[in-house]
C-alpha cells in the first residue's frame, strides 16, 4: 500500500518538475494538477478514518480548506486575478507534509511511531490551513511608478 501510494506521489511530483523543465506550464495543468493532490490526500485519509487511525473532525479541516481554495481557483471574479494561479511554496510545503503524514500512517512501522505519525498529521492541517489563508490574501500590487528624480 505504501509503495503505491509513494509511487503516485511520486509521479505527481515528476509531472510538474516536468512541466516547469520543459516549459510546459499551462492553465489547464494549473488547475488540473491541484485536484489531483487532493485526490491523492483525501482518498487514503478517508480510509485512515475508517482505520481509527485519525481524527474524522481533523480530516474536515483538511477537506473543508481544499473545497475552499478549489471554490476560489474556479472564480476569477473573487480573486482578483485574470490568470489561474499555480501553488505557491506553502501550498507545495502544505502537499509534502500531508504525503509524509500519510506515508507514516501506511508504512509497516512499530507503535513507537504512532505518537510522530500524529504529530505529522496535525502538521499537515495546520500547514494547510495557514497555505489556505496565504491563497486568500489578496495578490501584492506591482509598484510600476517610475523613481522619484528628485
Amino acid at each position: 500500500m505504501l509503495g503505491v501510494f509513494l509511487m503516485a506521489a511520486g509521479t505527481d511530483w515528476l509531472d510538474g518538475y516536468l512541466a516547469r523543465k520543459l516549459n510546459q506550464v499551462t492553465d489547464l495543468g494549473k488547475f488540473l494538477d491541484p485536484l489531483v493532490d487532493k485526490l491523492l490526500v483525501l482518498a487514503p485519509l478517508l480510509a485512515l478514518i475508517e482505520l481509527g487511525r485519525v481524527p474524522a473532525w481533523g480530516v474536515f479541516l483538511i477537506l473543508a480548506r481544499e473545497l475552499t481554495i478549489a471554490g476560489w481557483r474556479v472564480n476569477p471574479t473573487l480573486q482578483g486575478r485574470t490568470a489561474i494561479q499555480g501553488a505557491n511554496l506553502w501550498g507545495k510545503l502544505k502537499t509534502v507534509s500531508q504525503i509524509v503524514a500519510i506515508a507514516l500512517f501506511l508504512a509497516p512501522l512499530g507503535a513507537e511511531w504512532q505518537i510522530p505519525a500524529i504529530i505529522a498529521f496535525w502538521v499537515a492541517v495546520a500547514l494547510t490551513w495557514v497555505s489556505g489563508v496565504i491563497y486568500l490574501l489578496p495578490p501584492k500590487q506591482q509598484d510600476n511608478a517610475a523613481p522619484d528624480a528628485t
